[in-house]
């Protein structure tokens, strides 16, 4: 899996765009609730970005770039449900690539399809998601596109959480993951922006070392 492949500059610009339109939220005292159940100090939500044409056309122009250097035999722009569906569609329109996407499951209905779009067997294929959590969910867009015939060459997202049980679900599948901006660079951000104080860091981090026994 591919590292630190960003540079300073773009993970921190990314960071303090993402906590300027609140796409972020921090909050150690009272924390949110993941949709697995985990507990965390923070959130990320970047549907938010759509609403901000600035910050919008930044972040495509970087996930764009990004494909560009790092996946540039990618023939076919895959976004997945939901969140990465437009950021996806707003790449390949700048690439001008094929678009599909990715449902978490096949429909239960109609074509049954789990990838809609039109996707030929053999496609090189670049994976655009909104951010990385545990990755299983990724992990799955992935398996489907294989599914397909699809050669999957890696994946481009806009924010990792950089926990290590993603960080493991990425290497054990073998798929090269490329973020504009992380978790480390964003709560650093927070506290030179004032968003945060920095007696929250140490809360925070320990949640990253282990989200299960946080708190």
């Amino acid at each position: 899996m591919a590292k630190d492949m960003i540079s300073k500059e773009i993970a921190e610009k990314t960071a303090r765009h993402l906590l300027e339109i609140e796409a972020v939220k921090l909050n150690v005292n009272q924390p949110f609730t993941w949709a697995s159940g985990l507990k965390s100090p923070i959130y990320c939500d970047n549907r938010r970005i759509l609403s901000f044409p600035e910050v919008r056309t930044y972040v495509k122009e970087q996930l764009a770039n990004t494909v560009k250097t790092h996946f540039s035999d990618a023939e076919v722009v895959a976004g997945v449900a939901t969140g990465a569906i437009a950021h996806g569609a707003m790449v390949a329109e700048t690439l001008s690539k094929p678009f599909v996407y990715v449902r978490s499951s096949a429909k239960e209905h109609g074509l049954g399809n789990q990838v809609e779009g039109f996707l030929p067997p053999g496609k090189k294929v670049v994976v655009i998601e909104d951010l990385i959590s545990t990755g299983q969910s990724s992990l799955a867009a992935v398996d489907a596109l294989v599914n397909e015939k699809a050669i999957v060459l890696g994946m481009v997202a806009i924010f990792t959480y950089g926990l290590d049980r993603a960080k493991n679900n990425m290497e054990s599948a073998k798929c090269n993951l490329i973020t504009l901006t992380d978790f480390d660079t964003l709560i650093q951000q927070a506290v030179n922006m004032g968003v945060m104080h920095h007696t929250s860091l140490e809360s925070l981090e320990r949640w990253k070392e282990n989200p299960q026994q946080w708190k």
